[in-house]
């Protein structure tokens, strides 16, 4: 939640010397077996001129609703992943329409006769009102949900905002001016390359113009309408024009390493599009229309700054096959990347990932897996990782994985395994160390015992209920038996019927 130094220097650095945010004071208690350990080193300067004490206390009334700000965050807690936020919206989604549903129920009710029409109304009043007291009680939580993501946007603008003021207060003392110069923004010009392929247009299928350090792609390249092959890789690129939705026919499309901070919405409009590869850039959010690229098999979203993957993501990117997203500060992927049944390649390493979505197993032809280098965050892995039928090379190394999943020995086909540099019991080390044949060895044998001991207990059960019912039947024999016998007994005993009067005429 404190601004990032690499991004926001001197907003960090101020905010790191405000009263209410610096270090929080010493424990009076003393303790002389403990002495008093020595401050930590202050944070220099990122700027020379920063140290002048009258600079540093304009920039700290400047950023003065910075600090309230992240003071409330701090107290309503950290910022809710995407996926959760979507189920929010979906959530008060579904209680809007439920409210609808159940007010247009109320409305049409019919009146009994036997109660006057002013009671009949008040009475419709009452059950609206408490209708949509209870829908408001239930989205209350949603509504938090979504309030909350919002403030903490709003926080991250702010940030960008107060680093951008602060920087130009110190350019003000730098230059010891009192009024901001004006800055002539002066537009590059378009390369000749690029000139002579949008004179051409029709009949051009394939566009390299990578390294070419350009810095701007025109809006009229949309109109180079029968690209399939668009390589724009290694350039100064900070956006591309929404224009590019015109490219309708476009196959494959190479952004990587730009400049790129975002994606324009109009990228799943290229409905032909297979191959996308934004590798190497400053993207923080790809946008959910991009789940709209339906044809697509191969995406690298790697060495970017993502915190997360669009919602529906899977559910829309049906024939993905290869997907790189390693790279990036991604915490955990959205529980529809399970539904990518095509997909063969997935890397992942090098991210915050806390762990892999329950229905992992059901990415049936998965056969690449790497998910090295989530340390500490990646703690384990599902059971239903044993589902992975196809997988041929696992990559787990630098994580905190104490413990292989008990179906790790089902992995027939796995041939390639990484373990290295993880507190693992279950297999032990000496196991790890011959082997991917060892480990799997070693996993089926733990998994048979496994099934081995479920199947006694599961007898043993059947056997006590076995032999409960065997006594539960010969108790209810027993008791009509010697019901049986009772009545037979009770029948001697008792005193003789009245007599049959035509057995009395025969006689």
């Amino acid at each position: 939640m404190d601004p990032n130094p690499k991004t926001h220097p001197i907003l960090s650095y101020v905010m790191a010397r405000l009263p209410s945010l610096g270090p929080k004071p010493p424990d009076p208690s003393f303790d002389i077996e403990q002495p008093p350990q020595p401050p930590p080193p202050q944070q220099p300067p990122p700027l020379p001129q920063l140290t002048d004490p009258a600079l540093l206390s304009t920039m700290r009334r400047a950023v003065g609703d910075v600090a309230q700000t992240r003071s409330v965050l701090q107290t309503l807690g950290p910022r809710p992943d995407h996926e959760t936020v979507d189920t929010a919206k979906l959530k008060i989604s579904e209680i809007e329409s439920n409210l609808s549903k159940e007010l247009e129920d109320l409305v049409l009710s019919p009146r009994p006769s036997e109660i006057d029409r002013l009671e009949w109304r008040a009475h419709l009043a009452e059950k609206e009102k408490k209708i949509r007291e209870d829908a408001e009680k239930e989205r209350g939580f949603y509504k938090m949900v979504l309030q909350l993501d919002e403030m903490h946007e709003e926080y991250e603008k702010l940030l960008k905002e107060a680093e951008e003021k602060l920087v130009k207060i110190y350019d003000k003392a730098e230059r010891g001016a009192e009024t901001e110069e004006e800055v002539v923004v002066v537009e590059e010009e378009v390369s000749e390359e690029v000139v002579g392929v949008l004179r051409e247009e029709k009949g051009v299928e394939r566009v390299d113009l990578s390294n070419r350090r350009l810095r701007i792609l025109p809006e009229a390249f949309g109109r180079v309408v029968g690209l399939k092959v668009l390589i724009l890789s290694n350039n100064q690129l900070e956006f591309i024009p929404d224009s590019i939705a015109g490219l309708e026919i476009l196959e494959e499309l190479n952004l990587a390493s730009n400049l790129l901070g975002a994606l324009p919405d109009s990228i799943g409009l290229l409905q032909n599009l297979k191959i996308l590869d934004v590798s190497s850039n400053k993207i923080e959010i790809l946008p959910d229309t991009i789940c709209h690229c339906r044809s697509l098999l191969e995406l690298d979203v790697s060495f970017n700054c993502l915190t997360y993957l669009p919602t529906n993501i899977g559910y829309e990117m049906l024939n993905l096959q290869r997907l790189s997203i390693q790279l990036n500060k991604i915490c955990s992927l959205p529980t529809s990347i399970c539904e990518m049944r095509s997909l063969c390649y997935l890397d992942a390493h090098f991210n915050e990932l806390r762990g892999l979505p329950l229905a992992i197993g059901k990415l049936e032809n998965l056969e690449i897996l790497n998910l090295s280098s989530n340390f500490s965050d990646m703690k384990e892995l599902p059971e239903t990782f044993g589902d992975l039928m196809n997988l041929k090379e696992l990559d787990l190394s630098n994580n905190q994985i104490s413990a292989l999943p008990d179906t790790f020995g089902r992995l027939d086909n796995l041939t390639k395994l990484n373990l290295e540099q993880n507190p693992l019991v279950i297999p032990p080390e000496e196991v790890v160390k011959e082997g991917v044949e060892a480990v799997k060895t070693f996993m089926a044998k733990r998994w048979l015992d496994i099934l081995v001991e479920e199947e006694r207990k599961s007898m043993v059960e059947v056997q006590e209920q076995a032999q409960t019912g065997w006594l539960t039947r010969s108790t209810s024999w027993l008791k009509t038996y010697a019901s049986g016998v009772s009545e037979t007994v009770s029948g001697i005993l008792s005193p003789r019927g009245p007599r049959d009067p035509y057995l009395d005429q025969q006689l």
